[in-house]
């Protein structure tokens, strides 16, 4: 036998859900960095393995060459990863504070502090992933050489 629901319940879920709005379009945006990120990290891996492979047949001067690059891709790998953590950690804080607010609504607790808590942790991981993705992109714009 179904248990009635009740018009209050009803309106607090979907206020709940009103609520969720603008953090899910967050996780958009998020997605959607990481994917940049992810998209740069792969192109370093790539760069790393040719200049891998070029390694072994190159001269004396051209192997010292090869290995500041790989240097600077280390150092631009080692960033990227650091935003990516970052930005994955950004987007399970908004995915938590979400849940919270449901859990809140659906057990009457006061979850405003909780909320507050996560999205604020949320937005300096989110930061936190911009500013190291900024970095590495300074670091490879410094790095070019154009001839």
């Amino acid at each position: 036998m179904a248990v009635p629901v009740s018009d209050q319940t009803i309106y607090d879920i979907s206020h709940v859900i009103q609520l969720s709005v603008a953090p899910v379009f967050l996780l958009t945006s998020i997605g959607t960095i990481l994917g940049v990120m992810s998209t740069r990290l792969a192109r370093i891996v790539d760069r790393a393995r040719t200049l891998n492979d070029r390694l072994e047949t190159a001269t004396e001067d051209k192997r010292t060459l090869i290995h500041a690059e790989m240097r600077t891709l280390s150092q631009r790998r080692h960033l990227v990863n650091l935003a990516i953590t970052a930005g994955t950690t950004a987007a399970l804080l908004v995915c938590v504070s979400i849940a919270t607010v449901f859990l809140g609504a659906l057990l009457k607790a006061n979850v405003a502090m909780a909320v507050a808590s996560l999205f604020i942790l949320a937005m300096a991981a989110f930061v936190a992933a911009l500013v190291s993705f900024l970095r590495e992109i300074f670091l490879a714009v410094r790095s070019l050489h154009l001839a």
